[in-house]
């Protein structure tokens, strides 16, 4: 918006294609979608109000709101932190720098959660490990509102933001519990279903992520020893002893890791092993079934 370029007076309209081309020249990946989002929440109205309004001029309190939140963006905040929350299964998760911003990947996971617990869809015992922002622990509860979900991470924070999002969303069948990974679950209860979305990035392979990624999602998030694998290895060498017989292992991976984790799912005594894809083709969640005995 410099002076030299601006025009008699700024309207939706020219506003949204100026701070697009803005984006676009910063690399920038949706600039326009990101224009819309952070210019819908500057004058709290929808992208169908701005496409209706188009040729309205703004006001300056109205463009110095706007300004503000371009130049978080072009800082690479993503859009996520900067308006507080983010779409996820239908449903708007609050969001900020204590959580991951909850992906259209992980839903690959709730998907298969639901899809394999169907035969105790009516009395399901869940536990979703380093829950987050709750996304996938609130979305079995409201999808399943009969069933019992336990939502535990070891971060304080992300307890919090998860407990909010629970309360907002009305989850209230799902309990919060601090804990690393298994450790503080109580060794006699037993699970329908596990799910877990950990951290599985390689230390190494931290500085090739996007600048939204690395500079601004937490790191403990993220990051996990033994090329990644560390924390899904866990998971796995530890669940069977906290599921029902018959009960489900469901784990997101990154990209590349399915055949190390199914490896770990079959030396674990885990049967019926799957592999779905997300919504990009890629195989991003791993589960499996516990013996019988």
């Amino acid at each position: 918006m410099g002076s030299e370029s601006q025009p008699p007076e700024w309207t939706i309209e020219s506003v949204l294609r100026w701070a697009t081309d803005d984006f676009r020249a910063r690399g920038i990946e949706s600039p326009r979608l990101d224009a819309e989002l952070l210019l819908g929440h500057a004058l709290s109205a929808t992208r169908i109000r701005l496409i209706v309004d188009a040729k309205r001029p703004l006001e300056e309190p109205e463009l110095a709101r706007f300004r503000d939140l371009v130049k978080r963006r072009r800082g690479r905040e993503p859009v996520a932190y900067i308006l507080g929350q983010r779409e996820f299964y239908g449903r708007t998760f609050r969001v900020d720098r204590r959580v991951l911003i909850p992906r259209p990947d992980t839903e690959t996971l709730v998907d298969e959660a639901l899809e394999r617990s169907r035969p105790v869809s009516l009395s399901m015992r869940a536990l979703d490990l380093c829950t987050g922002t709750g996304c996938v622990a609130v979305t079995m509860a409201r999808e399943r509102p009969t069933a019992r979900v336990l939502a535990s991470d070891l971060s304080d924070d992300a307890l919090a933001v998860a407990r909010d999002n629970a309360l907002r969303l009305g989850a209230y069948n799902v309990a919060l519990r601090r804990s690393d990974l298994f450790a503080q679950i109580d060794p006699s209860w037993r699970f329908d279903v596990v799910t877990a979305n950990p951290p599985y990035i390689a230390p190494d392979e931290i500085r090739s992520l996007q600048p939204e990624i690395r500079d601004y999602e937490p790191r403990a998030a993220l990051v996990a020893d033994d090329g990644g694998l560390a924390l899904l290895r866990a998971i796995v060498a530890q669940a069977g002893t906290h599921l029902a017989g018959g009960g489900l292992l469901a784990v997101e991976v990154g990209f590349g890791q399915a055949p190390a984790v199914r490896e770990m799912f079959e030396r674990q005594g885990f049967v019926d092993v799957r592999v779905p894809r997300d919504h990009a083709r890629v195989e991003r969640v791993v589960s499996g079934s516990a013996r019988i005995p």
